[in-house]
């Protein structure tokens, strides 16, 4: 109970400052592209970057497994959402981006890093690091994609390649995919940061985690929760389907119970505010996105706690 309380309440307290300073006006909820920006393109980032970078390629090497059953699990659960949207929600093609990237991209930013902290201790920052970075590179830039092609009349554009090849850079330029692919680089050519650098570096990125949850909560101020049944059932595709298809992933490949246990603690994240960020980014409607978010991440005090006491029993 103790670690459970650990991993949990600091978390809920923080998006809780958040909201309620959303909710009484001392920040405005409407207005958060700075924070936006420090959160995403600096200290998250920074973070990123530094708890990569600075592992040993040995261990670079030893979490590949981690990496790769956490992309396979966000892909499988972001192409099905992707489909079910479009097929029985009448969603067009950027609000089924949207809802699949929420619902298979979990909340590691905000709450991956400070449970890992309490539960994993120290290598899960380098752990939650490598799942933030299969996301990173795997859903978003999809995500980013389908939004830059079909933002702007939901049809995709004639000279589709161009536009394309467009959607695909600034995918994949953003600093938040960028920094943890350059810190696997490093890693892997054994290049070390130095000690001036990573002080830096490691001062915005200290930032990561409280900002995450702040404007988590902050943003989630701003959205009216609608609990309709397709929230719900988003819901429990997220806290539910996607930790139990990584049960499924990791008995399929027979992968040590350690790493196991790793992949499935981090997939059973509640659903993660990219959606609503890039919602807010391209001027789209977030209601239904924050929705899950709110849903997702009230529910995950169950099935987190559940599976912390299930898989780390002290």
């Amino acid at each position: 109970m103790h670690t459970i309380l650990m991993a949990l309440a600091p978390l809920f307290f923080v998006m809780a400052l958040g909201y309620i300073a959303g909710r009484i006006k001392i920040i405005d909820n409407h207005q958060v592209g700075g924070l936006n920006s420090l959160t995403m393109d600096f200290a998250l980032p920074s973070a990123l970057f530094v708890a990569i970078a600075s592992a040993p390629r040995s261990e670079m090497i030893a979490q590949a497994p981690l990496f790769l059953l956490l992309s396979a699990v966000m892909l499988i659960v972001f192409c099905g959402w992707y489909v079910v949207a479009r097929r029985y929600l009448a969603a067009d093609h950027v609000e089924a981006a949207l809802q699949a990237l929420t619902v298979a991209f979990p909340n590691l930013a905000g709450v991956g890093l400070p449970v890992a902290a309490a539960v994993l201790g120290p290598m899960g920052t380098i752990q939650v690091a490598i799942a933030l970075a299969a996301g990173s590179v795997v859903v978003s830039p999809i995500t980013l994609v389908i939004v830059e092609l079909y933002a702007q009349n939901g049809t995709a554009p004639d000279g589709g390649n161009e536009r394309l090849l467009r959607a695909l850079r600034r995918a994949l330029t953003k600093p938040v995919v960028v920094a943890p692919l350059a810190g696997i680089a490093l890693s892997l050519a054994d290049i070390q940061l130095g000690p001036v650098l990573t002080a830096s570096l490691s001062l915005i990125g200290q930032a990561a985690a409280g900002a995450a949850l702040f404007l988590t909560g902050l943003v989630l101020s701003a959205q009216s929760f609608r609990p309709r049944w397709r929230v719900m059932a988003a819901t429990l595709a997220a806290d539910i389907i996607r930790p139990l298809l990584a049960v499924a992933t990791t008995a399929i490949f027979a992968v040590p119970m350690e790493t196991a246990r790793v992949t499935i603690l981090l997939a059973a994240i509640p659903s993660g505010f990219f959606g609503i960020l890039f919602a807010v980014s391209y001027g789209r409607d977030s209601a239904t996105v924050g929705s899950i978010v709110i849903a997702s991440t009230l529910f995950s005090a169950v099935t987190m706690a559940l599976i912390i006491a299930l898989l780390f029993p002290a």
